[in-house]
Order: C-alpha cells, then sequence, then structure tokens
C-alpha cells in the first residue's frame, strides 16, 4: 500500500550515538541535540587551536603538533567530563561560614543578618551606616559608578577645508 501511494514509513526512534540516553536524528549524525551541540563547539575550537598554531609555528613543527592533537583523548559525554575534572580523593572546600552575630550588640542574627558594604553583619536595628558608623565610602562608590555606567563621548572633530 505504501508503494502505491509513494509514502516512506518513518525510519524511527534511534537513541544518540553518544548513548546519553537521548533520541538523535540522522540530521545531526545520530546525536541528540545536546551531544551534537558539545560536538560543534569541539570543532569549532579545535579550528580556531589549529589557525593559532599554525600562525605561531614554524612549518616543520605544525604537523607534529596536529599529529599530537588527534591523539588526544577527548570525553564524549557531559558525564566523561565532569568525571575527568572531579578527583574523587579530592573533596571541594567548604563555603566561608557567615557571622552570626551583630557587630556592634553582639545579638544572634541568623538567617536574618544583614550584610553592610563594609562587610560585616548587623542585626535590624544595627543595619543603617549612620547607625553603626560605617567606613564604607558611598560617594566615592556611587561616581566611580556613575563614572562607569556613562562613559565619556567625544565628537571627531571636522576637518577645516
Amino acid at each position: 500500500m505504501a508503494e502505491e501511494h509513494r509514502c516512506e514509513t518513518p525510519e524511527g526512534y534511534r537513541l544518540c550515538v553518544n548513548n546519553c540516553g537521548f533520541f538523535g536524528s540522522s540530521a545531526t549524525m545520530n546525536l541528540c541535540s545536546n551531544c551534537y551541540g558539545d560536538l560543534c563547539i569541539k570543532q569549532q575550537q579545535q579550528a580556531s587551536m589549529k589557525s593559532t598554531v599554525e600562525s605561531s609555528l614554524s612549518p616543520v613543527i605544525a604537523p607534529v603538533l596536529e599529529n599530537y592533537a588527534a591523539e588526544l583523548e577527548i570525553p564524549t559525554t557531559k558525564t566523561e567530563e565532569k568525571k575527568k575534572i572531579q578527583n574523587p580523593t579530592e573533596q571541594p572546600p567548604p563555603p566561608p561560614q557567615r557571622p552570626n552575630r551583630c557587630t556592634v550588640c553582639r545579638k544572634r542574627v541568623g538567617l536574618t543578618g544583614f550584610m553592610c558594604r563594609c562587610g560585616t553583619t548587623f542585626c535590624g536595628s544595627h543595619r543603617y551606616p549612620e547607625v553603626h558608623g560605617c567606613t564604607f565610602d558611598f560617594k566615592s562608590a556611587g561616581r566611580e559608578e556613575i563614572a562607569k555606567a556613562n562613559p565619556l563621548v567625544i565628537a571627531a572633530k571636522l576637518q577645516k577645508i
């Protein structure tokens, strides 16, 4: 019946070649969209690296480096990249502890403490800069912020005829 109507049956679903669990398509070399995007990024990085290497090295050394780069092991999925980056014997450093007391009255603040721009923690009554004698220079910080947000625009001078 398909021959009479000249219809083709769908080729079906194929899993990604990298075995990431998603479906791939023939348009993306049987890769899912995530793996195909990663592949494109890696190809661009290799092309840019190759162009910088070729421009900076002598013609004798460049082919040797290309052969070496081809032999390097490149991880194919994000999970393999994470495994290579993380070493199970090394533990990440713990996050820094926030002080849990007001620096003026030593009252316990817990999660409701206010961090001032001078870098210290205060309770609700000492949170204002006027109350705790803040050493942070708000005026110069504001001037710097305005200067960064509004760059100086100078027009080019016209040439006199």
